[in-house]
């Protein structure tokens, strides 16, 4: 019997023992924060941020890789694949909702084959013109483009995103026939943008083009929110032209489909520490975004409601992607 009981304690501290070695591992390996766009984006840039102050909170190394392309499309399946321990995450945008209704076909569920975690931001688009547009305000640039049908090129920073649904919404409303470009990311987008001689105009997120503004090295025309914005005195509303005109992006962390709840508010405790800190809100102000509250279920209700949102958004434009 005491052989017996002797060998029960040994099996149970041995398999205790391979039940641990593997989560204690786990716990040193590298976080990566799967971003799909390219690197210069907003999404990119919010990504490297929340990686800084969650590899200092947790004690571990958080990277960032960049997987551009299909809208997002790509880094999402390839973290909806992974396994669900907390290593691999997506920093993705308001494309991963919009992109349930915009492609006719997805290898992932957006809803189903993630855990959401928490939004970091919101940020509203800026309507930008390379330097040498024949026009100088929104009221120009409608004017134009009706009597130039197809003339005018659209640069889209990533299909499925905000941005697209910006450009779309914009089309929609005034009845212009504008040709879309798409690029890998809004990084490659603003650098044709700015060269002046390939693409005419772009929506923008705030993060990206303030610099610019400040330096003139873009047409501003307006911004899609309701009301103007203080960090870009003297740029009006779009909606002030176009009624009830209004756009704007969100930016959240996500992990695959069946992370621990452990894991889940153990991530959610790390980037919410980041979202706090006075040096991220100073940052976000001066960038005209917010910065939001959502625990995991809160942003897992707004992922829900906000494919809905969009679906009926992409359905009366029109747009689609194969």
């Amino acid at each position: 019997m005491h052989h017996k009981r002797a060998w029960l304690v040994a099996s149970a501290a041995l398999a205790l023992g391979a039940w641990a070695l593997p989560a204690a591992a786990q716990a040193d390996r590298p976080i990566t924060i799967v971003v799909g766009a390219s690197p210069g984006g907003s999404t990119d840039t919010l990504a490297r941020v929340i990686a800084q102050s969650m590899g200092a909170t947790l004690k571990r190394t958080v990277l960032v890789e960049n997987k551009p392309g299909a809208g997002g499309n790509i880094a999402a399946q390839y973290v909806a694949k992974s396994a669900p321990d907390g290593s691999t995450l997506l920093m993705s945008f308001t494309s991963h909702t919009i992109n349930a209704t915009l492609f006719k076909k997805l290898p992932f569920d957006p809803v189903a084959d993630f855990t959401p975690i928490t939004m970091v931001a919101q940020v509203p688009s800026v309507l930008v013109a390379r330097k040498n547009a024949p026009f100088d305000d929104v009221r120009g640039l409608i004017d134009y483009a009706r009597k130039h049908p197809q003339k005018l090129s659209f640069a889209i920073g990533g299909q499925g995103s905000s941005l697209h649904l910006a450009s779309e919404q914009f089309k929609f409303a005034t009845q212009t026939d504008i040709v879309n470009i798409p690029y890998k990311g809004t990084g490659p987008a603003l650098t044709d943008l700015l060269g002046a001689d390939t693409v005419d105009l772009m929506f923008a997120s705030t993060i990206n083009v303030l610099p610019h503004y400040k330096q003139g090295t873009l047409k501003f025309l307006g911004v899609s929110s309701l009301k103007p914005l203080p960090q870009f005195p003297g740029l009006p509303p779009i909606a002030d032209v176009v009624p009830g005109y209004r756009s704007e992006a969100w930016f959240g962390l996500f992990g695959p489909a069946k992370l621990p709840a452990e894991v889940t508010q153990q991530l959610y405790g790390a980037v919410r520490k980041a979202l706090e800190s006075p040096e991220y809100r100073q940052r976000m102000e001066s960038e005209a975004a917010t910065v939001p509250t959502m625990t995991p279920a809160q942003f897992s209700e707004f992922v829900k409601k906000d494919v809905q949102f969009w679906g009926d958004i992409v359905k009366k434009s029109g747009a689609t992607v194969e």
